[in-house]
């Protein structure tokens, strides 16, 4: 009976053993990946895409967002510049930040994009504009152990003044090439980057300005020739969704805020300047800036050291652009402050 039993138990371990083995070859992916990927959205699934109603002074209009992934901790709100493009430049974060579980949120603000875009220039304004990230943020359940913000160019003005006002709904704000005072960011273009040009090609791009012919071709060839594919974006031609993003500007809303180019500033932001309130900024901060930018790289260095505890990411090989012509640098940078315990 002993020597029957005996290979019978040792069956049985096999069997359980094999099954065990069995099990774990089609175990589902781990909690955290299964949770990034999860769709939270009730009813008819739209993809991420949320449309958020805006209250204005001029009405209710619609603005276009969109997330990518799910993460309870670390939501980026991204804020593009402009002002008047789009959130398509913002795609490359789609190669880097999900398979670091960092939920993104794409978001056009109003007449920008996919949102509504109404005609009344008096709704082009930085207050108003704060008012309505403040609405998108509540609409979309954001909140101080969630909420990043990241303003890119005119997203960084938008993002600093947001922050300022805001900064008790936050959990941390990313400034990516962006300075704190326009009128310093028109000095840099005056005093530095104008140089850099060749002077012929500087005294054409001054006539035109002076004659009001900043709509003629040339004046777009001549600053994308020698200045933009020098500060904006060292990749020419440029990627795809840059230039699906850039196609789409919508010039009243850039003209109005910036002025007709990226080479200074003449428009409604021509004066503005937060550089003394910087210490009032207490939130974990990353400033990002670039060798190669149109901001100037050592004064963005300089408002890491007025906010309380900043950090700053330099992108060497970067200009304006440098989530695209500096990646390595820029996203590792990214990564590892949003890893960080804030």
């Amino acid at each position: 009976m002993k020597n029957v039993v005996f290979p019978f138990f040792v069956f049985l371990i096999a069997l359980l053993s094999f099954s065990s083995c069995s099990n774990q070859r089609i175990q589902p992916p781990s909690q955290p990946e299964r949770s990034y990927f999860d769709n939270a959205e009730p009813g008819v699934q739209s993809g991420g895409i949320k449309m958020i109603p805006i209250k204005t002074p001029k009405g209710t209009f619609n603005v276009w967002t969109k997330r990518f992934g799910n993460s309870p901790t670390k939501k980026i709100l991204l804020l593009n510049g402009g002002p008047g493009c789009t959130h398509e430049y913002f795609e490359c974060f789609e190669s880097f930040l999900p398979k670091e579980e960092i939920e993104f949120i794409y978001y056009d603000q109003l007449a920008c994009g996919n949102s509504d875009n109404p005609k009344d220039t008096s709704l082009f304004d930085l207050d108003r504009y704060v008012d309505e990230v403040e609405q998108v943020r509540v609409a979309l359940n954001l909140d101080k152990n969630n909420f990043y913000l990241l303003g890119h160019s005119w997203g960084g003005i938008l993002a600093m003044q947001y922050a300022l006002k805001y900064q008790d709904k936050m959990k941390g704000l990313i400034i990516s090439d962006m300075m704190a005072s326009c009128p310093l960011y028109g000095k840099y273009a005056d005093d530095v980057l104008a140089k850099q040009m060749d002077p012929v090609v500087l005294d054409s791009i001054h006539m035109l300005e002076k004659k009001g012919d900043t709509k003629n071709p040339r004046y777009m060839q001549l600053l994308e020739k020698h200045f933009y594919s020098y500060h904006i974006c060292r990749i020419y031609p440029y990627p795809e969704p840059v230039k699906r993003s850039f196609d789409k500007m919508n010039m009243d809303l850039y003209v109005t805020m910036q002025g007709p180019s990226e080479f200074g500033i003449s428009g409604k932001l021509t004066n503005w300047d937060v550089s003394a309130e910087l210490k009032n900024i207490q939130l974990p901060t990353l400033v990002i800036g670039a060798t190669h930018d149109s901001m100037d790289p050592k004064y963005m260095e300089w408002m890491s050291h007025q906010i309380p505890g900043a950090q700053f990411l330099l992108c060497p090989n970067g200009s304006h652009m440098c989530m695209w012509d500096d990646q390595e640098t820029y996203f590792k940078g990214l990564i590892k402050f949003m890893k960080e315990e804030h």
